[in-house]
């Protein structure tokens, strides 16, 4: 059963290390398809298995691990059968698609390891890899604007890893000083099993830390600023990994830390940073989508958005919160990642990412364009798609908690949110074509990867927001592992 653990990992390293050989060619590029193939199949396996721990205790998962591994497959598919069509369509040189290769399975591999790290030391390790390497792919294209994304997002995102480090040393000492024994003193099971001896007032300094840090990874407020930049400029495919496992994969380690606080300090502290930086998230991302003129970067607050309803589950804590936090996960990231699919595309097809410009791109795009409006439809939250179930039960969660004013204020943040982007997606979508000098030409249409991937993710969303089935258990495991009660 071992191998579960190092597939994941090793076979997106072994799709890297095939495309750098053998360079970017019509066999070699669907390696990176099969990698994420293999993410979601061993994800899927680890949550049909007993919790299971790999060579030298350096790995391990659990029921929550093998869910985010499946939220990372389940995003990484589509966006790999999509990059072959989209580094065509941009004309990218052969060397600079053998390195998009390397980097985006490396990047996939990075993921992959944090979920399945058996220790916080070695969950930051794998954070910051994914700095490094979605650097490069933030740059991708070389522009001006592309090198000042990518400079912004490195740092802004290594501050918040330094907090994080910092948080991560604090912690170690206060385990230290409760005599957690040295070869666990950052595992999570000794942590959590340890907790009550921890000194309060050092862990309470260490999890703000950590929280703030890897908030900050997961596109939270107050270093969130990197996300709208990083977004509209990294290529499609990437932007989607980025949105839709990346800020679930930070966040995830913003719950296992939320393990340990909630054992050593009580409920009380977490929910209240949790609450704040979800309250603030929602506030900016309505602030600034109210005033927004790119669909790209649109998506990225929206990301904001729904991170930070992510953060008010996890603060209402109980085990309905829970399962919806980790429901929302998955319906974000396949909404998200065909959202970015579809964008990319549109941006191709209207020769710009502004919304005034793109108006009545339907016509010249009718795929992209009806995957697009559908992926926004199932980003507000409706139905029948799972966000719509996973919203309804984190504010359900939360009346019950005796948090219904932070319910209501975030129903109404919600509420602007929702108004500013369905209003630029009308323009887009509904609006009379562009004329004139300039306006684009129709676009031919996307070949069978990059359509399958427009059209695999949503039908997935709403069957999962129809009914459940095996991922119901998948679900309460999960939020089992969280502590959720």
């Amino acid at each position: 059963m071992t191998l579960l653990l190092i597939a994941p990992i090793g076979a997106p390293l072994l799709a890297a290390a095939c495309q750098a050989a053998l360079g970017w060619r019509r066999g070699t590029s669907w390696l990176g398809a099969a990698a994420a193939a293999t993410v979601l199949a061993c994800g899927i396996a680890l949550a049909a298995t007993d919790p299971q721990t790999g060579p030298g205790g350096l790995l391990r998962a659990d029921a929550l691990s093998a869910f985010m591994l499946i939220v990372i497959g389940t995003v990484a598919l589509p966006a790999m059968l999509a990059s072959p069509a989209y580094l065509t369509a941009e004309g990218t040189s052969p060397r600079d698609a053998r390195r998009y290769g390397v980097l985006t399975q490396a990047f996939v591999a990075a993921m992959a390891l944090a979920v399945l790290a058996a220790s916080l030391g070695m969950l930051w390790v794998a954070i910051e890899a994914t700095t490094v390497v979605t650097a490069f792919l933030v740059g991708h294209r070389r522009t001006r604007n592309a090198t000042e994304a990518a400079w912004k997002y490195v740092v802004i995102c290594s501050a918040g890893i330094a907090l994080a480090f910092l948080g991560v040393v604090l912690l170690h000492f206060a385990a230290q000083q409760a005599h957690v024994p040295a070869a666990g003193s950052l595992g999570w099971a000794d942590l959590a099993a340890h907790a009550g001896r921890l000194d309060p007032d050092v862990t309470r300094i260490a999890v703000a830390l950590l929280v703030l840090g890897f908030g900050a990874k997961a596109g939270l407020a107050p270093l969130h600023a990197w996300l709208p930049d990083a977004h509209g400029q990294a290529p499609a495919p990437v932007s989607a990994l980025m949105s839709g496992a990346l800020l679930s994969v930070a966040f995830y380690a913003v719950l296992r830390v939320k393990v340990i606080a909630d054992a050593a300090l009580g409920a009380g502290f977490v929910r209240t940073l949790l609450l704040t930086v979800a309250l603030a998230s929602l506030a900016l991302a309505a602030a600034l989508l109210l005033g927004q003129r790119d669909f790209k970067r649109m998506l990225a607050y929206s990301s904001i958005e729904h991170m930070g309803l992510i953060a008010l589950g996890a603060a209402i804590g109980t085990r309905l919160a829970m399962a919806a936090v980790l429901l929302h996960v998955l319906g974000h990231g396949l909404a998200k990642t065909v959202a970015f699919l579809a964008a990319g595309h549109l941006q191709q097809a209207a020769g710009t990412s502004r919304i005034g410009a793109a108006r009545g791109v339907a016509a010249r795009a009718p795929l992209a364009a009806a995957a697009f409006g559908a992926a926004v439809l199932a980003l507000l939250g409706f139905p029948p798609f799972s966000l719509f179930a996973s919203e309804l039960a984190v504010f359900r969660a939360g009346f019950a908690a005796g948090l219904g004013w932070a319910v209501a204020a975030a129903l109404a943040l919600l509420l602007a949110a929702t108004a500013a982007i369905a209003a630029g997606t009308a323009r887009m979508l509904l609006g009379g074509p562009r004329t004139g000098p300039g306006a684009a030409t129709p676009p031919s249409r996307p070949p069978l990867g990059a359509a399958a991937a427009l059209l695999l993710g949503l039908p997935v969303c709403a069957a999962v927001g129809i009914g459940l089935g095996p991922m119901h258990g998948l679900l309460l495991d999960a939020a089992a592992v969280l502590g959720a009660h």
